[in-house]
């Protein structure tokens, strides 16, 4: 069934080739394309073996994980309204091959842009191509800054980094998770986790209750993000 009207708006508003593609290549989107609508914490793609296509979030909001043989995850990015998940169609890119899973954080609405349309589109269009590669280069740019912050930052101030990111996420200071959810965002373990919770709850800057962390004192948290 070809997309409504208010999806394709959807579309010609959040993709920036729309107006460089030819009347057939728009029409191929429309009629190829259709709306996935994925439940908190539904997998929406599952790594390598999976390549369904370019995922456009409506609404919602999407985190992209990588998973260790131990099953420890860690997040390298989050994506939200009007973001494209470039990465469910990886088997598109040349060369590039990435381990990465997405997984819904809350309910969300998505188009899904097939792979073999896309992959017609990405090789015959130089503007759709350029949008890939911009795609790529921010994603990359996402993931060199968790890395850097792994490799070089105090696991303290990788933390309050965390809380003040998802603070701004959640558009409150009381973060509705728990221990083991801000360990798998971070690859950390739990108990490592807890513990510098709990040095921050004893220096004032948070208060911690079942499944619930609240900031209690940002201008703390701020300095110790900035901290060196």
């Amino acid at each position: 069934m070809p997309l409504n009207s208010h999806d394709t708006a959807f579309l010609q508003d959040i993709l920036p080739f729309w107006n460089k593609l030819t009347p057939p290549q728009r029409q191929l989107i429309q009629s190829g394309s259709a709306p996935h609508n994925f439940r908190a914490k539904d997998i929406i793609h599952s790594g390598p073996g999976d390549c369904a296509g370019l995922y456009c979030i409506k609404s919602g909001q999407v985190r992209s994980f990588i998973l260790s043989d131990t099953g420890r995850e860690i997040t390298l990015f989050r994506l939200f309204e009007r973001d494209v998940c470039i990465f469910s169609a990886s088997c598109v890119l040349k060369n590039i091959r990435f381990d990465i899973y997405s997984q819904a954080v809350e309910d969300s609405e998505t188009i899904l842009i097939p792979t073999a349309i896309y992959r017609d589109l990405n090789q015959n269009s130089l503007a759709v191509s350029d949008f890939t590669n911009q795609l790529i280069s921010s994603r990359l740019s996402d993931i060199m800054w968790l890395l850097e912050q792994i490799l070089f930052m105090s696991f303290d101030r990788r933390l309050a980094i965390y809380l003040l990111e998802q603070s701004s996420i959640d558009g409150s200071d009381r973060l509705k998770t728990t221990h083991e959810e801000i360990a798998r965002n971070m690859g950390s373990a739990r108990e490592v986790v807890t513990r510098m919770l709990r040095y921050f709850q004893s220096e004032g800057m948070v208060k911690l209750s079942r499944g619930e962390v609240e900031l209690t004192d940002r201008k703390k948290l701020e300095k110790m993000a900035k901290a060196k």
